[in-house]
């Protein structure tokens, strides 16, 4: 006999389902990964964060019967990332954009003043 007995499961106990928003919140965060550089990926992104709250919380209050806890880790991750690159998007146009405002070409003087 091991000394590790796994308990018996009652009868009238569920069947460990999948859960689909897990998967969904994976999908999101995938695709706010993919479109995180052009900053539209901020969207699915956060609605990604949004959904592996709900979902987690929908996991926890089923008691180990609603499965998908990695997919949901998973697709957080994803959704940090996109989030990242969107911002590091941004910052880089920023800095882009002020040093080509910075490199303004053309005289300050008149052509024949010294």
């Amino acid at each position: 006999m091991s000394a590790e007995a796994v308990p018996a499961r009652h009868p009238l106990d569920p069947e460990p389902a999948s859960s689909t928003k897990a998967r969904a919140v994976f999908a999101l965060g995938l695709v706010g990964l993919l479109t995180g550089p052009l900053v539209g990926g901020v969207i699915p992104a956060t609605i990604a964060l949004v959904l592996a709250r709900q979902t987690a919380r929908e996991a926890f209050a089923a008691g180990g019967y609603l499965t998908g806890g990695r997919w949901i880790q998973r697709g957080r991750k994803l959704a940090w990332a996109g989030l990242v690159l969107a911002l590091v998007t941004l910052v880089v146009a920023g800095i882009a954009g002020l040093l080509h405002l910075a490199a303004a070409p053309g005289p300050d003087f008149a052509p024949g003043t010294d």
